[in-house]
């Protein structure tokens, strides 16, 4: 399965995922190193994180990686502005925390043989430590897309700014999903590393 992000019409950010599960919790998808991902990148190196997409020139391009240093289990709840991703040291295998992605709704896609889920970054993320500690990641972005024509008004700003607090006392009370859920979890030996896209993943967004 396919997680894509998109802004001003393109896809700026895609991982190839396998999926754990998808029931009424929402849906939860593997994202293990070693697996394919990619994100719009200038011939300079910049990324949409360095500045606006559409300031980054006309030479910047979807360009395929390989995801490194993490294991990672996403969550997706339902209708939710946010996914909540636990992350595992790839070299070690301990327990690294939890990110909290800002992000609009996740909308779904099949078309037989690919699938996924489209959503769009809010920049503004939430870093939680093993011991729930908590921190804001990215707040310079955030406040600097903020306004833009393509990125989200300030009374928009706002309220990614409280759906990131609501989370973070959720973490501070070591409340559902910082109360240990998932933390067992081990990927099946057999699944196979989705190190490519399949055809189709550059679909139109789904709306």
């Amino acid at each position: 399965m396919l997680r894509r992000n998109w802004r001003a019409g393109r896809i700026s950010l895609a991982q190839a995922t396998l999926v754990v599960a998808d029931d009424e919790q929402g849906l939860r998808v593997w994202l293990p190193a070693g697996a394919g991902w990619g994100r719009i990148l200038a011939a300079d190196g910049r990324s949409h994180h360095d500045a606006p997409i559409d300031q980054l020139g006309d030479d910047a391009a979807f360009t395929p990686l390989t995801w490194q240093d993490n294991d990672v289990l996403i969550w997706m709840p339902p209708d939710a502005a946010h996914s909540v991703w636990w992350l595992w040291d790839a070299h070690t295998g301990g327990f690294a925390g939890w990110y909290v992605n800002l992000e609009a709704p996740s909308v779904r896609w099949d078309d037989g043989d690919v699938a996924g889920v489209d959503t769009a970054d809010h920049a503004l993320d939430v870093l939680v430590a093993p011991d729930r500690t908590w921190r804001w990641k990215d707040e310079e972005e955030f406040a600097s897309r903020t306004g833009h024509p393509l990125y989200w008004s300030a009374p928009e700003a706002d309220a990614i700014r409280a759906e990131g607090e609501r989370l973070a006392k959720r973490a501070e009370a070591e409340a559902f999903p910082f109360d240990g859920s998932w933390l067992d979890f081990h990927p099946d030996p057999a699944w196979q590393v989705p190190t490519r896209f399949p055809a189709g993943w550059n679909r139109l967004r789904a709306v």
